[in-house]
């Protein structure tokens, strides 16, 4: 009886092969195409994801390395915390923090001149007006002096009326 049922199953097995259905042309497109595209969305949101959640390390280490440019040029002035300041309408890319001992403020960005990134930190005063631009690098410092005073006045402008279009 065994022999009878393991025959029967036997031609089961071959009764079922697995036959798959070939794909349209257009139907393999439109899947290769979801497929990247779910690729592409994945590595956005890894990026963005990491992006944010890495946010309390940059702004640690941006703040070392503004103090070190500090005590490096033998400026006695020093920033102490990141300040978690959101203009309510977009605005400049950067970091904003406090200065110890002063009710000032630094916002630490970049300009992009001739293909190179230059950091320069921006000092405002309590009123809303930025009182100085200061070169953050080595090369910001060689630089800053060849940089037009137009593009200067830009990013004060746009630094002071983030501060005057109020944060959320």
């Amino acid at each position: 009886m065994s022999g009878i049922i393991n025959k029967s199953k036997q031609e089961q097995n071959k009764k079922e092969p697995a036959e798959k259905k070939a794909l349209s042309p257009e139907a393999a497109a439109l899947r290769d195409k979801a497929v990247l595209l779910g690729w592409v969305a994945g590595i956005l949101l890894l990026i963005s994801l990491l992006w944010i959640l890495t946010t309390p390390l940059q702004t640690h280490y941006l703040l070392r390395t503004v103090n070190s440019v500090f005590v490096n040029r033998g400026d006695s002035r020093r920033v102490i915390a990141h300040l978690n300041i959101r203009p309510a309408k977009a605005n400049l890319l950067g970091y904003w923090f406090s200065m110890m001992g002063s009710t000032d403020k630094m916002f630490v960005f970049t300009v992009f001149q001739d293909g190179i990134l230059i950091p320069l930190g921006a000092i405002v005063r309590q009123d809303g007006k930025v009182s100085e631009v200061y070169p953050l690098s080595a090369h910001a410092v060689q630089i800053f002096d060849k940089l037009p005073e137009s593009i200067l006045h830009i990013y004060i402008r746009r630094i002071e009326n983030s501060i005057q279009g109020g944060y959320r």
